[in-house]
């Protein structure tokens, strides 16, 4: 910012950022720190580029005004990315209560007599930033995660899977990522229930064993009270004859 002892200019450059096919503009910024109403007058040395708006007006005591500058489409970028236009921005105290359509050319004269204050602008033109490289540092496109490396020249394993889970989960995406987690915890869900039912049926089947066990157990010893008496009939019987 210039301080001079009419107006305040901000920014002393006016830079664009440059882009081919496309209008650009950039502001100024004319701040009236006197109690005086200050006409301005803005000219170019390339008029049939730029576009000024206001190019003349006035800024009254103790306010600002923005004027903006609008480069005209360009086909052709300029070598270096230099540009030798320059802007003059003339300034004079008038009377109060003048107004834009006051203003004429004569008011910028210096011949006859006007103290007429004047910076020059100088015009740059800012490369568009470039995006930043899809492809992490120290990794070459097309090639595949690795897990770090230890001394003996193998892989450790929470490295490697750490790095498998960050590779799947980038290239599958994070709503592929949690079904396959859902998928995982329900299979778990699945073989915990199998195991607890396998355990039950055989649990039921020893069961079973036992019970069948005690059935002939029940079965031989009838049979062996029926012999038992069998026999005392019998031998009752042969007693009595």
């Amino acid at each position: 910012m210039t301080t001079g002892d009419l107006l305040s200019i901000e920014p002393l450059e006016l830079k664009f950022l440059f882009e081919l096919k496309k209008q650009i503009s950039c502001s100024l910024i004319l701040s009236n720190k006197t109690d005086s109403y200050i006409a301005f007058k803005v000219k170019t040395t390339n008029p049939k580029k730029y576009c000024v708006r206001p190019n003349t007006g006035v800024v009254m005591p103790q306010s600002t005004c923005d004027v903006i500058v609008t480069m005209q489409a360009q086909k052709d970028a300029p070598a270096d990315m230099q540009c030798k236009d320059k802007f003059l921005l003339q300034s004079v105290k008038v009377d109060d209560g003048t107004t834009a359509k006051d203003i004429t050319a004569e008011m910028f004269n210096k011949e006859v007599g006007h103290v007429v204050e004047e910076c020059k602008l100088r015009v740059v033109y800012v490369s568009p930033t470039q995006p930043p490289s899809p492809v992490p540092e120290g990794s070459e496109e097309g090639s595949s995660p690795r897990g770090s490396v230890s001394d003996n020249g193998n892989a450790s394993g929470a490295d490697s899977a750490a790095v498998a889970r960050a590779f799947v989960e980038r290239h599958e995406g994070p709503e592929k990522s949690a079904e396959a987690k859902a998928l995982i915890s329900r299979l778990a869900e699945e073989k915990n229930n199998a195991i607890q039912q396998n355990n039950k049926l055989r649990q039921e089947l020893d069961l079973l064993r036992r019970e069948s066990n005690k059935s002939r157990g029940g079965v031989s010893m009838v049979i062996v009270i029926l012999i038992g008496l069998l026999g005392i009939i019998m031998g009752y019987l042969m007693k009595k004859n």
